[in-house]
This record gives C-alpha cells, sequence and structure tokens, in this order.
C-alpha cells in the first residue's frame, strides 16, 4: 500500500509538471515521516524515497540511527536554538530557518565540528500567529545578516500557506514567494543560492 500510493503520487507531479512545462526530474518530494513506526520508513525507502521529513527532533534521532544514510533527512519543523546541537550532524537540511539566533547557534556548532548547514528561510506569507517564518518585509534583512556566516548555506525559502478547502487558493501564496525569490536574487546578496522553494503538502502540492 505504502509503495503504491507513493507511486500515485510521482505520477501526480509528472503530470502536473508537464501541464506547468516544467521538467519533472528537478521536483523532488520530501516524504513527512512523523509518527512513521520504521518499518513504515523502509518500505517507503524501499518503494524510491529518497527525502524524508521530520519536524520533531526527539521522535526523528531515534529513527535516523536506525535508518542510516538510506534516505537524506530534512527537518521540516520549528527548530528552538537549545535543540540545534541535535539537528546539525544528524539532518542534511533545515527547512524552517527564522531567527538570526537559530543561525548564530548553527554556525558555532557547524564550526566547531567543521562543516556546514544547509539551510531554507521559513517565509510567513500572512503573518499568520500559529506559525513561525519571518515575515516578506524582514526577508532580505535577515538573509543579509544569515549571508555573514560562511558556515551557514542559504538553499532557498519555504513556506507553508494557510490550509484551504480548494488547493487552488494556495496558488497566489506561492506565486508570491517564488516573486519574493526573484526580487532577493536580483539584490546580488552573497553567499546564497536560492536554488530550492519548499512548498505544497499533500493537498495542494500540484498547485505548487
Amino acid at each position: 500500500m505504502i509503495a503504491e500510493n507513493y507511486r500515485k503520487v510521482l505520477e501526480r507531479i509528472r503530470s502536473a509538471a508537464l501541464r506547468a512545462g516544467r521538467d519533472p526530474e528537478s521536483i523532488k518530494l520530501v516524504v513527512v515521516t512523523k509518527t512513521w513506526p520504521v518499518e513504515k520508513i523502509i518500505e517507503v525507502i524501499e518503494a524510491g524515497a529518497r527525502i524524508l521529513g521530520e519536524n520533531y527532533v526527539q521522535e526523528a534521532l531515534p529513527k535516523i540511527e536506525a535508518i542510516g544514510d538510506k534516505a537524506e533527512w530534512h527537518f521540516i519543523g520549528h527548530l528552538q536554538s537549545n535543540k540545534a546541537k541535535f539537528v546539525v550532524n544528524c539532518f542534511r537540511m533545515i527547512e524552517s530557518v527564522d531567527s538570526i539566533s537559530l543561525v548564530k547557534e548553527l554556525s558555532k556548532l557547524a564550526e566547531k565540528d567543521n562543516t556546514q548547514v544547509d539551510v531554507l528561510v521559513e517565509v510567513n506569507l500572512e503573518g499568520e500567529e500559529t506559525k513561525s517564518g519571518v515575515m516578506p518585509e524582514k526577508l532580505s534583512e535577515l538573509l543579509r545578516e544569515i549571508s555573514c556566516y560562511e558556515r551557514i548555506k542559504i538553499k532557498g525559502l519555504m513556506t507553508i500557506p494557510p490550509l484551504f478547502s480548494i488547493p487552488e487558493d494556495s496558488r497566489p501564496y506561492f506565486r508570491r514567494l517564488s516573486g519574493l525569490r526573484e526580487d532577493i536574487l536580483n539584490l546580488n546578496i552573497p553567499n546564497i543560492s536560492l536554488d530550492h522553494l519548499s512548498m505544497g503538502m499533500s493537498n495542494d502540492f500540484e498547485v505548487a
């Protein structure tokens, strides 16, 4: 069942990409495995999944220890600075960076371990109090600050729009994040690439 569902999602991604005139291979699927037991995660890996997302440190660490480098792990939840030490060496990417205080802690840990940390900056497009993320008007300022930390590599932006019953209603938010990326790239801030936009969940990924 897991393998079949995974293949169906891949086919939906492929169809949506072709409709949008995009190369399906340019789109990466992050399989969110929170609450999943190890056995279920192994099953989806065997079906072909390569990038797994977790949003709770305590839940993720035993899974990573059990499964190891069979998958590329992304941290997708809100990360507190005091939990950063558990994340730096276990996750390939942190998709939810939204403050300079967190960046400072990540940089300190990366310096200590002689490594680099790939991150996405989370943008709170609607200013929702229940969600993390930097406000759009503060994005360029935060990116300029982060760019000064050579151990932190900004790879893109992430957003979670409001949950709509009609997936198409998410489209303006996805367009806005894409527009923000173009605006930032035009600023020529050093040490950032913005190759990735992480957006779209199970209900609206085809729109994204």
